[in-house]
């Protein structure tokens, strides 16, 4: 499904399912303590019910599976809960897969006690789904959101690979990050209250391989570029990596948590 929204990438289309196996292999990238911010809180854990938004590949959900909370991904791909569904019947996980976005999410109210959104909170259309997702949370349900980038200006090859996206992807909006809180558009606080919110760096280690994958799974790359343009960056980022990278190496993140109470 190719997805075109002016608020990102001036409009220019992008279609998660070109990338959905690359997606699988190379994304699932969260280091443990990413995860442990949540669960820290009380959230995603033993005898909760959880909706992942724009679960993508199935990533949050797999990952804190064994914290107990029994989930639900939704995701507007149908290709990325394709393969969602794969990785989690191999790895022996009961979680209900959705084909459907979340601006189109029917579940009764007060079904869920937390809902998750990482990575995608800025791609719904939040005056369209804050009524949604405050009706079917439970009294005193928390919505999460999570988000973990790479810093450009600090670290070099994050900074180097970043414009090679550029040069392809001129217009990709995901570019030149620096740390800073979670945005929050201001209709949010018409069904939430901000509890709680926390911003930190994380280094999260790479070979040149899963790091030329990560690239090639993001949106300026494999989501957006057509057949000759992929040929061509492909060959252009794994000559880059070869000279400024080791076999081994850690790229600087940020990475960061905001906790909104239901009102």
């Amino acid at each position: 499904m190719i997805i075109k929204d002016e608020r990102i990438d001036a409009g220019e289309g992008f279609d998660w399912g070109k990338v959905s196996k690359e997606y699988a292999k190379y994304r699932d990238i969260y280091p443990k303590k990413f995860y442990e911010k949540v669960a820290d809180r009380g959230l995603c854990v033993s005898g909760q019910n959880v909706l992942d938004l724009g679960t993508g590949t199935g990533v949050l959900a797999r990952n804190m599976y064994n914290y107990g909370a029994r989930w639900t991904g939704t995701d507007i791909s149908k290709e990325q809960i394709e393969q969602a569904k794969k990785l989690a019947l191999a790895a022996g996980m009961d979680i209900d897969f959705r084909a459907v976005s979340a601006e189109d999410i029917d579940f009764p109210d007060n079904t869920f006690d937390v809902i998750t959104a990482c990575q995608c909170f800025w791609y719904f259309n939040h005056e369209v789904v804050m009524p949604k997702f405050h009706n079917i949370l439970k009294k005193d349900g928390r919505l999460v959101v999570l988000y973990m980038a790479w810093l450009p200006f600090e670290d070099k090859i994050a900074g180097a690979s970043e414009e090679l996206v550029l040069k392809y992807s001129p217009k990709w909006t995901g570019a030149r990050e620096t740390r800073h809180p979670i945005y929050i558009p201001d209709v949010v606080y018409d069904y939430f209250d901000m509890e709680y919110h926390d911003e930190y760096d994380i280094n999260v280690p790479f070979t040149k391989e899963s790091w030329h994958g990560r690239m090639l799974a993001c949106r300026g790359v494999g989501a957006s570029l057509g057949e000759g343009e992929l040929i061509s960056w492909d060959k252009e980022h794994r000559e880059l990596l070869d000279k400024i990278a080791p076999d081994e190496f850690e790229v600087l993140h940020y990475a960061a948590i905001a906790v909104l109470k239901k009102k």
